[in-house]
């Protein structure tokens, strides 16, 4: 048997979670004086009303390793590998939670795959993964498609105001941005597990026309492209791109995902993007 567990930025839907039974550990919001477990204690409406009103920047933690070792005691009298599928290290502490905790388990099959994404893309390797399982592939097969995967995922983002990813420490090579006088909207783009600038676009509507357009030129059409977009309060962009990406490529379902409130803490309301593999 085969359990996959992953985190809340993974951004699953309840019924994709309880499809596959995917375990899912909650990252930890701090607002002012007040701490919430992710999607538990509080979900996106709740987060952007108290975000309004918060006298600091919330911050984020990972799960502690406390909460790894609650799932993990969960398998001790069965033969289970476990596979345990998170964002990035370089923007989570989840992957180092995860490992610290499986080191009490020498007796189980636990692999801790940091997969150098978040978000849709991090949502569909879960997805993929829960489906191989499913269909029987040995973990050592799932383990080598998910490393294949990552090296040829891309993604693509705007956000309202840099500001959110300068102050969570989260803005990697995009911080040659940081004090322009230009009116500019970038487009961002996820390299290697950090936030990298991609491109400078001066108004919006034309990063958005760009986004749509670097879809059009990097996705195969002839091959599975595992595209999906993702937003923080911008739904209706959201579904905008998905409608014409889907009548440009011809696909019929892109799935649409809402940024959890450990994503928006640091990168801000107002979150577009998409992901895809090459």
């Amino acid at each position: 048997m085969i359990q996959i567990i992953t985190d809340t930025t993974a951004v699953l839907s309840k019924e994709d979670i309880e499809r596959y039974n995917i375990i899912v550990s909650p990252q930890i919001i701090h607002i002012d004086d007040e701490t919430y477990l992710e999607g538990i204690e509080i979900d996106v409406p709740e987060f952007l009303e108290k975000l309004k009103r918060a006298k600091n920047l919330p911050k984020t933690a990972a799960p502690p390793p406390e909460l790894f070792v609650k799932e993990f005691e969960r398998f001790l009298n069965g033969n289970t590998t476990i596979l345990c599928i998170h964002p990035s290290a370089e923007v989570s502490g989840t992957v180092r939670s995860a490992t610290v905790a499986a080191q009490d388990f020498p007796q189980l099959d636990i692999r801790v795959i940091d997969t150098r994404l978040i978000a849709s893309p991090l949502a569909t390797l879960v997805l993929l993964a829960a489906q191989w399982a499913e269909e029987g592939v040995q973990a050592d097969e799932i383990v080598s498609r998910i490393s294949q995967m990552i090296k040829r995922c891309q993604v693509y983002f705007m956000v309202d105001t840099l500001e959110y990813l300068a102050k969570g420490g989260r803005i990697g090579g995009a911080s040659a941005l940081l004090g322009s006088v230009l009116q500019i909207k970038p487009i961002l783009t996820f390299k290697d597990g950090r936030v990298e600038l991609f491109e400078k676009e001066r108004t919006y509507k034309r990063a958005f026309e760009r986004m749509i357009s670097i879809a059009e030129e990097r996705i195969e059409k002839d091959k599975e492209s595992y595209l999906s977009i993702m937003h923080a309060g911008a739904r209706e962009q959201a579904q905008e791109m998905a409608n014409r990406l889907s009548s440009r490529l011809s696909i019929s379902n892109i799935p649409i995902y809402e940024m959890p409130p450990a994503i928006i803490t640091h990168g801000g309301p107002g979150i577009l993007g998409m992901a895809f593999f090459t």
